[in-house]
């Protein structure tokens, strides 16, 4: 297994890696709509700006790792505020995929995040091994 903690990605806000790669897949830790280089910069407090955020942030770490939007196969998502912020997250987040490899998700209705954010999502992605 590989860890990874990428460059220019958000500092998380706990003990973890950014990422972990077992195999084929690739295991990316949840990111928040916190700002990279910016800790301690408030998120934003829209569902909207919190999305593209938090998106922009697995973005980073995918390139990181040298892989894109396509070799994702799984995504998790959290909200705080699912009946009110579902339908504009799902509508954002599924922007961000081609529309015909969206990848498998769960979304997932919690009752806190760090920060206070309103969203936070978690990816699995597939790289395959080198023969």
């Amino acid at each position: 297994m590989s860890f990874y903690m990428v460059p220019n990605a958000p500092e998380p806000v706990a003990t973890f890696s950014h990422a972990v790669e077992a195999g084929s897949f690739i295991h990316v830790t949840g990111q928040m709509p916190t700002y990279p280089g910016e800790p301690e910069r408030p998120i934003p407090d829209d569902i909207e700006e919190q999305t593209h955020r938090v998106m922009a942030n697995l973005h980073i770490v995918l390139t990181g790792l040298g892989l894109d939007w396509s070799s994702v196969v799984r995504a998790g998502a959290y909200l705080t505020n699912f009946e009110k912020d579902y339908a504009r997250f799902n509508e954002i987040y599924s922007s961000y995929f081609p529309a015909n490899r969206l990848p498998a998700r769960t979304c997932i209705g919690v009752t806190a995040l760090a920060r206070s954010a309103r969203v936070e999502v978690d990816l699995v992605a597939f790289r395959p091994l080198a023969r």
